[in-house]
């Protein structure tokens, strides 16, 4: 097996994504296109470096990376053990019926808008289930997870990587109409 062989760890988003030469948002570089194939090489606080199956190089804003499942173990070593979605599943039901508890009072007039948002935020509920698969999301750990029946594994994770130890000040109004932001420029190391 070749050991430089191309092998993807993310995908571009379903939109695709910009790119820089160097991570610096003054200079942008090239588009990608949508769900391309992409290897990470190395991340610099929102930054990451990435490999496409051409060779070709560039940073990216690495919030923005699809993460793909890892492969299964490889034949004859130990069996992985593989976490139960019951648990889960279970948080998701629960968090599904506190939102739809709170709906019915919203919708009954037990309460008003306003009492509404407070009590849902920071509420986070994902699941999709097709036939035997299911993709959930986990809250706890900030993450989906694919399951098949057999094994829940990650499928994306919403890394959050800060340039520093320090955390940036928050902005002081919502996204651009012109989309996301430009990556945060860290230093050299």
């Amino acid at each position: 097996m070749d050991e430089f062989a191309f092998r993807p760890t993310h995908v571009a988003p379903p939109d695709g994504m910009a790119s820089w030469a160097a991570p610096d948002p003054a200079r942008p570089d090239a588009r990608l296109d949508a769900l391309l194939p992409l290897q990470l090489l190395d991340r610099r606080g929102d930054w990451a470096r990435i490999l496409c199956s051409n060779g070709w190089t560039a940073w990216v804003d690495g919030r923005l990376l699809v993460a793909l499942p890892q492969p299964p173990p490889a034949a004859g070593g130990p069996p992985a053990r593989t976490a139960d979605p019951r648990p889960a599943l279970a948080e998701a039901g629960g968090a599904l019926d506190r939102y739809r508890a709170l709906l019915e009072d919203l919708a009954g007039g037990a309460l008003d808008l306003g009492a509404f948002r407070e009590r849902t935020r920071g509420l986070r509920i994902g699941l999709v289930v097709d036939g035997e698969a299911v993709w959930l999301f986990d809250p706890v750990h900030d993450r989906w997870c694919y399951g098949d029946g057999l094994q829940l594994q990650t499928y994306a994770a919403t890394d959050r990587p800060s340039p520093s130890p320090v955390p940036s000040p928050a902005p002081a109004h919502g996204p651009s109409a012109a989309g996301p932001s430009a990556p945060t420029r860290t230093g050299e190391p």
